[in-house]
């Protein structure tokens, strides 16, 4: 985002007359900060249900759905105008048509009013990449999927890189490490995973370097049927060195039976810790995607307090591969969290005894989206599909965490 469109937005100035559109890295760096305007959102119900745009400071948001701008201009803006109380107005759709529309017409009548450029597609396919820690030896960076509260994870050292949970599109992650001259030597899933669709065999077979999986998420859960695609299989214990980094690879089945932590040891005594959907910074990841909930549970209460509280150091760095709201961050927006801070600040860890946590994830499972069904297919190579009905899997924010409410 420009400095002068960026002060206009955030102090509430005026806008730029030769701007009619906002970008979503504009609208992104804008989220960051109290932000005194009015998101107008004109998608159908059921979409706005689904997701919306949100930030570490989301605006307040009316949605007023595109129709009744058809069925009734005046009665819809003065209801815009009586919203908006004077602020500027950002407006969103799908793709960004019937917003800038929308948009045109407020600013007819003297509205403040910008367009989200490309709608929540464009939205939806925002990456954000931050570093986390930069050194001569080594360096780690965020790679923050925004709208769908996903994440993953490059890890640098000696000009080679490893990507954990690398997200959809492979590209991104090929023209980062190409613009800093680095060589993709690894590329680490913590699971197959059911919510987004992974880059890892793609990133693979464009750059040589090996993908590797735990073959226990090898096999459909649904339809037990396995894997399609070329995958190096993981084991518990196994290690792997990136430059000055040693990774090892720390089995940690209840997610799925195949989940894996990755647990990242620089020469400086840091350590990093992937988990996955293991545990996050508020919640720990729910076992029923795999249709084996009731079985599955107690085995994620041994995973987070035997295994990883026995594996993984207390000073190591937990970097999570989602979170569920954009408060989880830190004051660098970064998703990290200090393995013995953890479990003192994560209320879904404060249970006595096994029964007890268990009891309380069963019932606090949310909604499965059928998608993730098919996601986990395309995962393993099972389904193909086209770009735009891979846009349909992945509409929403993740739901691999419990639910808050009963």
């Amino acid at each position: 985002m420009t400095d002068a469109l960026l002060e206009a937005v955030v102090e509430d100035t005026a806008w730029s007359e030769s701007r009619n559109e906002i970008f979503t890295d504009e609208l992104f760096a804008a989220l960051q900060q109290p932000w005194n305007v009015l998101l107008l959102d004109v998608r159908n119900q059921e979409e706005f249900d689904m997701w919306r745009i949100e930030g570490r400071y989301t605006p307040e948001t009316l949605h007023l759905p595109f129709p009744a701008f058809r069925e009734d201009e005046e009665a819809a803006i003065a209801q815009v105008v009586a919203a908006a109380r004077g602020r500027p107005i950002v407006v969103v759709c799908a793709r960004g048509d019937a917003s800038d529309f929308v948009a045109e017409r407020l600013r007819q009548r003297g509205l403040r009013a910008i367009n989200v450029a490309g709608g929540m597609v464009e939205w939806g396919d925002y990456y954000h990449v931050s570093p986390m820690v930069e050194t001569p030896a080594y360096a780690v960076y965020q790679v923050d999927r925004p709208a769908r509260g996903c994440v993953s994870w490059i890890f640098v050292s000696q000009g080679e890189a490893a990507i954990v949970d690398p997200l959809r599109y492979g590209g991104r992650y090929l023209d980062w490490l190409g613009e800093r001259g680095l060589t993709l030597k690894l590329i680490l899933d913590t699971h197959a995973h059911a919510d987004h669709i992974s880059t890892g065999p793609e990133l693979s077979e464009a750059t040589g370097a090996p993908y590797y999986l735990h073959p226990y998420d090898g096999i459909h859960p649904f339809d037990m049927l396995p894997a399609r695609i070329e995958y190096q299989m993981l084991r518990d214990g196994q290690r792997f060195e990136l430059g000055d980094l040693e990774i090892e690879a720390i089995h940690t089945p209840g997610h799925t039976l195949g989940q894996v932590n990755f647990l990242v040891t620089a020469p400086d005594g840091e350590a990093f810790c992937c988990t996955g959907d293991n545990l996050f910074i508020e919640s720990f990841g729910r076992p029923d995607l795999g249709g084996q909930g009731e079985r599955w549970a107690p085995v994620v209460y041994d995973t987070i307090f035997g295994i990883i509280k026995r594996r993984v150091p207390e000073h190591a760095w937990i970097l999570p591969g989602h979170y569920a709201s954009h408060r989880e961050a830190n004051a660098d927006g970064l998703y990290v969290k200090r393995l013995r801070d953890l479990w003192r600040e994560n209320h879904s860890l404060q249970f006595q005894g096994k029964q007890q946590f268990v009891d309380y994830m069963l019932s606090h499972l949310p909604y499965m989206p059928p998608q993730y069904v098919e996601i986990k297919r395309v995962n393993i190579g099972l389904s193909h599909p086209t770009v735009d009905e891979a846009d349909e899997l992945e509409l929403g924010k993740n739901i691999c965490a419990l639910s808050d409410v009963n």
